[in-house]
C-alpha cells in the first residue's frame, strides 16, 4: 500500500493500514521545508517514530508478534520516477491525499499509466471533477489491459473527500438529539444516542443496538470516552445478552432508515428566488394598505354624496377618477360646490401628501433589498437556539450544508470574507458575521449567549480553543464541539473542559481520524458507505459481496453476526446485473429508480448466498479481518530517503 501526502490524514491513513489491516505501507512525503539533509532525516525519523508508537499500542492490545514493513520516502514531486521508486508497479493500492487537488490528479494519471490494475483512492474536494476523474481512470485501465473485465473495476478508482466523510458526524455532534447519519446516495442510515433508561431497566435496543456507551446521565461531559477510568469502556456491536445486562448505560441504536432529501429539497434550502413580500417591511406594507383603504373610502363617499354622478359602475369609476385627481393635486378646486365635496377633496389632498413619503420609502426599501440579496445577512435580533459555526473552509462548508439540510438554524463566523464557504452562506441566506472569533464582540454578534451549540471548525487549534473558552465564559453550559489536529491534545482539552464545566457537553473531533477509516477501507477494495463516531471509537458501514467470505457465505443472518466485530444490517434484493455498482454514488438525475432496493428487516434464519450483497456495520478490526489478505503481523518500520 502506498500513501502520498503530508498532513494528518496521510499519517493516520498509513497508521490505519499498518495497525488495523496489517498491510505493508510506503508513506511518500515531500521534502522538509527546512534546509539540509539532517532536517529531512529528522523528519523521517519523527514520522517513523509516530507510526511505531501506534503499532506498539496495537501490538500491546493484541499480543501479535509477526513482522511486516513500513517505509517513509521523500519525493520532491510525484512524477513517474518518484512513483516507480515507491514501488507503484507492484503495489495493490495507492492513496493520494495531498490537500491540493491538482497534485492528486497529476499523480493519479501518472500512476494509472505505470500500473493499470492499481486501485486508486484519491482525495478531491471538487465533486464534479471527482466523478469525471473516476470514469476517465477506469476507462484508461480498461483500454490498457485488453480483456480486463469491467466489473473488476467497480472499486478501481475511488474519489473521496475528508470533508464529506467527516461532515455528518461533526454536524450531528453539534446538535443534541440529532441522529448521527451516514449518507449513501439514496440511502440514509440514522444512528441515534439514547440516554440510560434508569436503574434496573434495560436499554431500549430500537431496531438494532450498534453500541453501548461508557457514560451515564450523571456525567454528560464524559460521553467522549477519552478517559474511561472508573467507567466501563464503550462496546461496539454488542449481542442481546450484553445489551440486556447493560442497565444504566446509554446506547447507540439504528432507529430509522429513510431516503435522503432529493436535489429539489436542497434547492429549496437555497430558495427559489426573492419573494415579493420580502421587498417591503411589515410596517411599510401596513402603511400602504391604510392609504389605499382611505382612498377607496373617499372615492365611495364621493360617489354616494354627488347627486349629479352617473348611477352604477360608471358613476363609481368617475368618482374614483375625481378622487385620484385630488390625490395627486391636479384636479380643479371644488369652489362653489357642496361642503361635503370640499371636505372630501381636502381629505384626498392630505392622503396625497402622506402617499409621497410612503412611495419614496418603498423605493428605497426595494433597492436596499435587491442590494442585500447578494450580501451576507446579519443575525436577527431575536435569534436563539441556533448553532454558531466558526470557519467556512473545506470542512466548515460541508458541515454548513449538512446543518441546513437538517433544518437547523446556523450563524456562521468567518474571518476571511473570500473564504470558500461564504458564497454558500450567501446563497442559503445564512446569517454570517465577518471577523476574528477570538476578538471581543464577534461571538456576541453571533448571539453566542442564546446559542444551542458552538462548532469550532477553523484550521487553527488555538483559535478553536480560544473561541471555545471565551464562549464558555459567556455561557457556561454551552455545548461545544472542537476540531483539533492532535489527538493527545484533544484528550487533554476534553478532560480539562470536563473538569472545569462538569454540566456542559464537550466534544473534540479530528477530521483526519474520522476520515482515515473510510480511506483505508477504500484501499482494501470495499464500497465504503461511511462511518460514525462512538465516543472516541469509529463504527464503519460497508456494502460487501458475500462471495469469497467464509464468515458470511452459507451462514444464516444470526450465525454471521460476530459481537464486537460485524453485523449484517440489510440485504440488496436487486439482481446482480441490475445493482448499482456503488451504493455510495448519488443518482445523476432526480427520480432515478433503483432496481430492487435494500431490505432491512431480515429474518435471522435467512441463509446468505454467494450472489448476495449485504450492508453491514463493523468495527475497524472486524472489517479488517473480513477483508484482510494476510495474517495479522507485527509491523516493523524503516525509513528511506
Amino acid at each position: 500500500m502506498i500513501v502520498c501526502g503530508d498532513d494528518a490524514l496521510a499519517e493516520r491513513l498509513a497508521a490505519e493500514l499498518a495497525t488495523v489491516y496489517r498491510e505493508q505501507v510506503t508513506l511518500v512525503v515531500p521534502p522538509s521545508r527546512r534546509s539540509g539533509a539532517g532536517a529531512g532525516r529528522t523528519r523521517v525519523a519523527a514520522l517513523l517514530g509516530r507510526l511505531q508508537a501506534a503499532v506498539n499500542r496495537t501490538v500491546d492490545s493484541t499480543g501479535l508478534d509477526d513482522t511486516a514493513t513500513a517505509h517513509v520516502v521523500e519525493a520532491a514531486e510525484l512524477d513517474e520516477a518518484a512513483l516507480a521508486e515507491a514501488g507503484v508497479s507492484e503495489a495493490a493500492a495507492m492513496a493520494l491525499v495531498h490537500d491540493d487537488d491538482e497534485t492528486n490528479v497529476r499523480a493519479a494519471l501518472a500512476a494509472r499509466r505505470l500500473n493499470p490494475r492499481l486501485r486508486l483512492v484519491i482525495r478531491l474536494y471538487n465533486r464534479k471533477l471527482g466523478q469525471h476523474l473516476e470514469d476517465l481512470l477506469d476507462q484508461a485501465a480498461t483500454l490498457a489491459v485488453p480483456g480486463l473485465d469491467p466489473e473488476a473495476l467497480d472499486t478501481s478508482t475511488t474519489v473521496l473527500s475528508d470533508a464529506d466523510t467527516a461532515a455528518p458526524a461533526l454536524a450531528a455532534t453539534a446538535v443534541a438529539g440529532t441522529s448521527k447519519v451516514v449518507q449513501a446516495g439514496g440511502l440514509l442510515l440514522r444512528a441515534v444516542e439514547r440516554t440510560p433508561p434508569g436503574h434496573g431497566r434495560v436499554a431500549d435496543p430500537g431496531l438494532c443496538t450498534l453500541a453501548l456507551l461508557s457514560s451515564t446521565t450523571n456525567d454528560p461531559a464524559g460521553a467522549e470516552g477519552s478517559d474511561t477510568s472508573g467507567r466501563e469502556a464503550p462496546v461496539l456491536l454488542p449481542d442481546d445478552d450484553t445489551v440486556a445486562a447493560a442497565t444504566g448505560r446509554g446506547t447507540v441504536v439504528l432507529e430509522t432508515v429513510t431516503h435522503t432529501p432529493s436535489g429539489s429539497a436542497v434547492r429549496r434550502l437555497a430558495g427559489r428566488g426573492l419573494p415579493l413580500g420580502s421587498l417591503f417591511s411589515r410596517r411599510l406594507r401596513w402603511s400602504l394598505t391604510g392609504l389605499v383603504t382611505s382612498v377607496l373610502g373617499v372615492a365611495v363617499a364621493t360617489w354616494l354624496t354627488a347627486g349629479d354622478q352617473p348611477v352604477g359602475l360608471p358613476g363609481l369609476l368617475h368618482a374614483a377618477y375625481l378622487t385620484l385627481l385630488d390625490l395627486f393635486a391636479i384636479g380643479d378646486p371644488a369652489l362653489g360646490e357642496s361642503p361635503v365635496r370640499q371636505v372630501l377633496q381636502l381629505l384626498s389632498g392630505l392622503a396625497g401628501l402622506l402617499l409621497m413619503p410612503v412611495l419614496l420609502a418603498a423605493v428605497l426599501e426595494a433597492l436596499g433589498t435587491f442590494r442585500t440579496a447578494s450580501a451576507l445577512r446579519r443575525p436577527p435580533r431575536g435569534l436563539s437556539g441556533h448553532v454558531v459555526l466558526l470557519g467556512l473552509g473545506k470542512v466548515g462548508t460541508r458541515v454548513l450544508a449538512r446543518l441546513r439540510e437538517l433544518g437547523i438554524p446556523v450563524v456562521c463566523v468567518e474571518e476571511d470574507p473570500e473564504a470558500r464557504g461564504v458564497p454558500l452562506a450567501r446563497r442559503l441566506r445564512v446569517p454570517t458575521v465577518v471577523g476574528d472569533a477570538t476578538q471581543e464582540g464577534v461571538l456576541e454578534a453571533a448571539k453566542i449567549h442564546r446559542a444551542h451549540a458552538l462548532l469550532a471548525l477553523t484550521s487553527s487549534d488555538t483559535t478553536n480553543l480560544e473561541a471555545a473558552l471565551y464562549a464558555r465564559s459567556v455561557e457556561a453550559d454551552l455545548r461545544v464541539v472542537l476540531r483539533l489536529y492532535d489527538d493527545d491534545f484533544a484528550t487533554v482539552v476534553h478532560r480539562t473542559l470536563r473538569t472545569a464545566h462538569p454540566r456542559a457537553l464537550t466534544r473534540s473531533r479530528s477530521v483526519s481520524s474520522l476520515a482515515a477509516p473510510a480511506f483505508a477501507g477504500a484501499m482494501m477494495g470495499r464500497q465504503v458507505l461511511g462511518a460514525i463516531p462512538v465516543e472516541r471509537r469509529v463504527l464503519l458501514f460497508a456494502a460487501l459481496n458475500v462471495a469469497g467470505h467464509p464468515q458470511l457465505e452459507g451462514r444464516t443472518i444470526a450465525e454471521s453476526f460476530r459481537p464486537g466485530a460485524w453485523r449484517v444490517l440489510a440485504l440488496d434484493t436487486a439482481e446482480p446485473g441490475e445493482r448499482l455498482p456503488d451504493l455510495a454514488a448519488t443518482p445523476a438525475h432526480e427520480g432515478v429508480h433503483r432496481p430492487g432496493g435494500l431490505v432491512w428487516d431480515l429474518h435471522p434464519g435467512y441463509v446468505l448466498r454467494p450472489e448476495d450483497r449485504v450492508v453491514l456495520a463493523a468495527s475497524r478490526q472486524g472489517l479488517a479481518e473480513l477483508l484482510g489478505r494476510h495474517p495479522q503481523p507485527r509491523v516493523r518500520t524503516t525509513g528511506t530517503q
